[in-house]
């Protein structure tokens, strides 16, 4: 197990519930928040048992969360809105009860918008926890169940261009996830952005930091636990997995697709992921330096096309390295899986840039069998062609948008010498094709309009069918399957 992985499944009460985004204790505190302030108008006979009850209730629930887990941020306006109400709620009784007689209270055209505030202050508290929540992976539908393991390698003969010193050799952090046997119950499952909860709180931050967001809106995602077991037995049958390859977006991160990549993991396939050192927003290496994104925007369009080029050069070189490392059998490069993976049945992919990349390796070798691009434009050169059948993965794009990305793409795909799937997917963004779904507010510009979990089911679905075709010669109506989910364009090769 790695370390700061904690079995937090165990913990109901501090669990988060699926479809409510808070969990039991916090639903109770905002419970006994709205308790105080609607004592101020019940009848005279019951508001005192009422306030004492719903005052005791959100101190004992507050200390609780306290205790166990801490306050998350979102329950803060929930704490300021009975805060504000408390002293109307309880401040009468103890003057009733010092003096004997009934105490004062406001007038209600004075007392209404104070109740108003405060009922706000305490519903914004679940509007950000659903907004900003602790991301909950939809459960892999394959027959396995879900390991993932996390390797460094370091290529001797690549100098790394993000440095100065000539004896910097490029090096990739790598994590696999792949098919597992099923462990017992209660084993604890892998967090989401790292290996340990410093990890993931520092690629959060960086993540953040990248899009101009404060650290602490998405910290949720650093409470959040997979469904994959570090290191767990390989499945028994099944024989050699094929192999998929996966570069993020710019800044990205190897983890940025984990739904999509336990999904296929779940049906036979071995995932591989990469971070790309000085371009991901953060790797934490094995020594424990953090190596943070170089690749910033110089706001000229033309000179981050050129600088684009570079990076995707390097995303490329990064992925064709790992399938010569994961073609080399012994336990010091894939650990568990010796063995079993079928390097002869390779597909490389990747979001946005990683696209790019993906595009980019398969024109340059021919070990790869397969390539999807996830909304990536097609940087670098177009020859030569490709010879591997491609699935592009888009927003619905038009020369008005972007006058750019559709006729790059259309090229790539009509100079392919296989058969090349263009899938437009009605409301979806560029965020759509990743994990961001499941844990940023649901704004149609930013995360599209799939929806929360149907967005990686979707993106899990279309690859799922591309790749059984292509890798698995799976019989079936391949262009059928992907038109469910959107306008399907067929490139066949004269």
């Amino acid at each position: 197990m790695w370390p700061g992985v904690r079995r937090r499944e165990d913990d109901r009460v501090t669990e988060i519930i699926a479809g409510l985004y808070m969990s039991p204790l916090e639903v109770v505190a905002v419970l006994g928040a709205v308790a105080l302030v609607v004592a101020r108008w019940l009848p005279p006979a019951v508001r005192p048992r009422v306030a004492l009850a719903a005052g005791a209730v959100l101190v004992v629930s507050v200390i609780a969360l306290m205790v166990a887990v801490g306050i998350r941020w979102q329950l803060l306006p929930v704490l300021v809105g009975a805060a504000l109400a408390s002293p109307f709620a309880l401040a009468p009784l103890l003057r009733r009860h010092r003096t004997g007689r009934p105490a004062w209270r406001a007038r209600w055209w004075l007392a209404l918008p104070g109740s108003v505030l405060c009922v706000g202050l305490i519903a914004s508290g679940p509007v950000a926890a659903w907004a900003f929540p602790v991301p909950e992976f939809p459960e892999p539908s394959g027959r396995f169940a879900v390991g993932t393991r996390v390797v460094q390698w370091t290529d001797p003969g690549r100098a790394e261009s993000f440095t100065a010193d000539p004896d910097d050799r490029r090096t990739v952090v790598v994590q696999l996830w792949y098919p597992a046997r099923q462990s017992p119950a209660g084993t604890g499952r892998a967090p989401y952005l790292g290996r340990t909860e410093q990890e993931a709180r520092t690629v959060s931050d960086a993540l953040a930091g990248g899009v101009g967001l404060p650290g602490f809106l998405v910290d949720g995602v650093t409470e959040a636990r997979t469904h994959a077991v570090v290191d767990a037995p390989v499945a028994e049958g099944g024989g050699r997995f094929p192999v998929v390859l996966f570069s993020p977006g710019s800044n990205g991160v190897r983890t940025q697709n984990t739904a999509w990549a336990e999904e296929l993991a779940s049906h036979g396939y071995v995932v591989v992921a990469l971070d790309h050192p000085y371009d991901s927003a953060a790797v934490v290496l094995a020594d424990g330096r953090t190596i943070r994104a170089r690749t910033t925007s110089s706001g000229s369009r033309e000179k981050d096309a050129k600088l684009a080029v570079g990076w995707t050069a390097v995303r490329a070189a990064d992925l064709r390295f790992v399938l010569t490392r994961l073609e080399r059998p012994g336990r010091e490069t894939t650990g568990p899986l010796t063995g079993r993976l079928d390097t002869g049945r390779v597909a490389v992919t990747g979001h946005s840039m990683g696209g790019a990349a993906a595009l980019q390796a398969a024109r340059q070798d021919r070990r790869f069998d397969a390539v999807i691009d996830l909304d990536g434009f097609p940087h670098g050169p177009a020859s030569p062609s490709l010879h591997q059948p491609v699935l592009a993965l888009t927003q619905a794009l038009t020369p008005a948008t972007d006058p750019q990305y559709p006729p790059r793409l259309t090229e790539a795909l009509e100079r392919s010498t296989a058969p090349s799937y263009r899938l437009t997917v009605p409301g979806a963004a560029h965020l759509t094709f990743m994990d961001g779904p499941l844990y940023l507010p649901p704004v149609p510009s930013i995360v599209g309009s799939v929806g929360r979990t149907e967005s990686p089911r979707m993106v899990a679905a279309t690859t799922l069918a591309f790749l059984d075709s292509t890798l698995r010669q799976k019989a079936g109506d391949l262009a059928g399957a992907l038109s469910a989910h959107g306008d399907l364009t067929v490139h066949r090769p004269e």
